[in-house]
């Protein structure tokens, strides 16, 4: 299926009427407007409390961010050249589903209102005109990965994705796990981009969750960026089996403990495994590094084999937090979308105040682990709320444990049901921000 390239899509009406009755004009930014395009940026980095971006930062993002569509809010009398007091910008990208499967879905992202524009509707404008326009495009599902969690339930979007950061003390932990028969090499920065970009698109359609990177964040993750910080300290490790082929890349930075030379803090910047054997080499290397005490490695899968590696489990604090946020806009669409784990035949009801996904649905899965949806108009078995069919829909959280939270009301068989449908091979799982 040929995807949508978002800077064809039109900005939505509703919310420019919003937001001009507001004082506020809604515009589509160019990133060939060196002025426009720089007071865009400048503004996107403040919103994130985000110093000012040099020429090569400003550079760097136009290049690598130019296939996104940038929308602004200004101040209804200022010129295309000044700061917007709002920014968004958004694109089509592939969401992996179960079933080893990815859709095309509207990829949400530098969401920023000035605080000095606070609380005028600003936020709201943009995020309901972003999932008119990703409906108006055709795709099911938006998504997201959020600063502050508080803002997107109120728009229907859920966490469907956790992911683990962790800190591991090496000492304690010690290494038990399998040698690995390949060899592991340095690489150069540069060559180490195209390995990241290589790597995560053959794993990243097995882990629901995941989506498409793109050229820029890999130049980050390797520092090669325009206005990377510290590019000298990043080094690149990769993983070439007996057979010759790289199946894994490690890039990561080290920091000395300015007290005692011996303990250092070797951060992981990105971790790609194609398989057992590199994922095992990759972690053999961190884990006993020379000099290194401390290791802090983020966005991991909430289930990994690292912590059974381990001569000590203990020397691994994990911190489980929301991560991956979707959005049903199409609710056959979505549910045809992914492959399922069991069969069921259950009748749900989706409330959304906003309109997108609210129906009754009938959904029937088969032998095939295929769903067949249609509009119902009998009673349903289970209700529940469009953010709640997005917490659940790539199996991170069962539909029983939403309904232990309020969220979901029905009879228990058929909640039963759609939790063994649901349930996926892996956990999701979402190793980016985007």
């Amino acid at each position: 299926m040929a995807r949508t390239d978002a800077r064809t899509v039109p900005l939505d009406s509703t919310s420019r009427q919003a937001l001009a009755a507001s004082g506020f004009r809604y515009a589509v930014v160019d990133p060939a407007d060196d002025d426009a395009a720089r007071a865009y940026i400048q503004a996107e980095s403040r919103g994130f409390l985000g110093g000012e971006q040099s020429d090569d930062e400003v550079a760097e993002f136009r290049e690598q961010l130019a296939y996104r569509r940038w929308v602004g809010v200004y101040d209804a009398g200022a010129d295309t050249g000044s700061a917007p007091v709002g920014t968004v910008n958004s694109w089509t990208g592939e969401l992996s589903v179960p079933g080893e499967r990815t859709v095309p879905f509207w990829a949400i992202s530098g969401v920023t209102v000035s605080p000095t524009r606070r609380r005028r509707g600003i936020a709201r404008a943009m995020l309901q005109g972003e999932l008119r326009a990703g409906r108006d495009a055709g795709l099911a599902i938006a998504g997201l990965t959020v600063s502050e969690a508080t803002i997107y339930g109120r728009f229907g979007f859920a966490p469907a994705v956790r992911t683990a950061d962790w800190v591991i003390d090496t000492r304690r932990a010690g290494w038990a796990g399998p040698d690995a028969p390949g060899t592991l090499d340095h690489v150069d920065r540069s060559e180490a981009v195209a390995l990241l970009g290589a790597l995560h698109d053959r794993v990243r359609v097995n882990r629901p969750g995941e989506v498409d990177g793109w050229l820029g964040r890999w130049r980050q993750f390797a520092a090669v960026a325009r206005g990377s910080e510290h590019p000298g300290r990043t080094r690149a490790v990769a993983y070439t089996s007996p057979q010759g082929e790289r199946t894994g890349l490690l890039v990561y930075r080290i920091t000395e403990d300015e007290t005692d030379f011996a303990r250092h803090t070797l951060d992981v910047r990105a971790l790609f495994a194609d398989g057992p054997d590199a994922y095992a080499a990759l972690w053999r290397f961190v884990i006993e590094h020379d000099l290194v005490h401390r290791v802090h490695a983020r966005l991991r899968s909430i289930e990994e084999p690292l912590p059974w590696m381990l001569r000590d489990e203990r020397g691994l604090v994990s911190t489980v937090r929301d991560h991956g946020w979707l959005r049903i806009l199409d609710v056959p669409a979505a549910l045809r979308a992914r492959e399922y784990s069991a069969v069921a035949d259950v009748t749900i009801e989706v409330a959304d105040p906003q309109g997108f996904a609210t129906g009754c649905w009938s959904l029937q899965i088969g032998d095939d682990r295929r769903a067949l949806i249609d509009r119902t108009g009998t009673s349903a078995q289970v209700q529940l709320s469009a953010a709640a069919l997005a917490a659940g829909y790539l199996g991170g959280v069962r539909f029983s444990t939403l309904r232990g939270a309020g969220l979901v009301r029905g009879d228990s068989d058929a909640i039963a049901a759609l939790d063994r449908a649901f349930t996926a091979p892996t956990a999701p799982r979402l190793g980016i921000w985007y």
